[in-house]
């Protein structure tokens, strides 16, 4: 490509997360967006109604031809689409579809991905809370060449930022999604001119970060106290993690860990200066926010005064 010629793009995503990568190509005046495709509009809201992503959104309100094919592989029309584009370079930002190899054939230089993790630890869907609950102390995204291999292509540009006892699954969302605009921006001329090759990852280090379940974000209190803690904060503030007291059901949203116990997993050790539980390990977790069933999100030495939950309590 000529140093003066504008990179065509076609771009390929549905989250929020994808929307920080998508505005910055349309916005630099040496990219040209000349294509968006997401995932199908699904039913969301008080009244189900359909609504698009937003990346699809975004797409719109930019004016860019957007398509939304509820599947690649075996479809015609949906390939005719991208080959018409005659793009040099397909961005994909956690579109949440497998490409098949028609799609990773098709752009003029590279098929590249923008992905929220250090490769090769945790490929897959889950990287941002699947590092967070391991405890790992950094993270980051990575510019990738795309192959048919599950995140297995090779590294184009990587960037890094330490995970602290701060982050949660939210702070983390939203910092790896503006650093991923910016790798993507680092990166995308010199994949375009050539200049930027890709490394091989390496073998070693090798994890997956599988899909979280609805079931991993019920407290299950025989886990250790400090995974509890973190788990806590990779959902905080939602969807929350939850427990039950009594038959009603508690979002967890905030706490720490305390001190050492002999009690039983689940058990309420003290209600003084928070709701204090007993965890597998024989630590304390101090539960500090949380959200009753119902209403919103407070202090739980508020909810303490109107809860009928004594010392002794199992809590799940």
């Amino acid at each position: 490509m000529s140093q003066n010629q504008k990179v065509r793009v076609v771009f390929a995503g549905t989250p929020s997360f994808s929307v920080g990568c998508l505005k910055v190509l349309l916005e630099h005046e040496q990219v040209d967006v000349v294509g968006v495709v997401s995932q199908p509009d699904r039913k969301s809201g008080r009244g189900m109604k359909l609504q698009p992503s937003p990346v699809k959104q975004a797409a719109l309100d930019a004016g860019v031809d957007v398509i939304t094919p509820h599947s690649l592989r075996d479809n015609d029309e949906a390939l005719d689409w991208l080959k018409e584009k005659g793009c040099d370079i397909l961005v994909v930002v956690a579109f949440g579809m497998i490409l098949p190899v028609s799609w990773l054939e098709t752009p003029k230089v590279a098929p590249i991905n923008v992905h929220a993790s250090l490769l090769p630890r945790w490929r897959g869907a889950a990287p941002i809370e699947r590092a967070l609950l391991a405890g790992d102390a950094e993270t980051g995204v990575g510019i990738m060449q795309m192959e048919e291999g599950l995140d297995t292509g090779g590294i184009y540009l990587e960037k890094r930022i330490p995970v602290t006892a701060e982050s949660t699954g939210y702070s983390l969302w939203g910092e790896l999604e503006a650093l991923g605009a910016v790798a993507l921006m680092d990166a995308i001329f010199d994949i375009a001119s050539g200049k930027l090759k890709p490394v091989p990852q390496v073998e070693d280090g090798v994890t997956y970060a599988k899909k979280i379940t609805n079931e991993e974000r019920v407290i299950d209190w025989g886990l250790d106290a400090a995974y509890i803690e973190r788990l806590a904060r990779c959902y905080s503030p939602k969807p929350g993690v939850r427990t039950s007291y009594h038959g009603k059901m508690l979002k967890v949203i905030a706490g720490e860990v305390v001190s050492a116990t002999q009690a039983q997993a689940g058990t309420v050790v003290g209600i003084a200066e928070g709701l204090d539980v007993a965890c597998g390990d024989g630590v304390v977790y101090r539960i500090l926010q949380i959200q009753p069933e119902g209403k919103k999100v407070m202090k739980v030495l508020d909810f303490l005064r109107g809860a009928q939950l004594k010392v002794g309590d199992v809590l799940g």
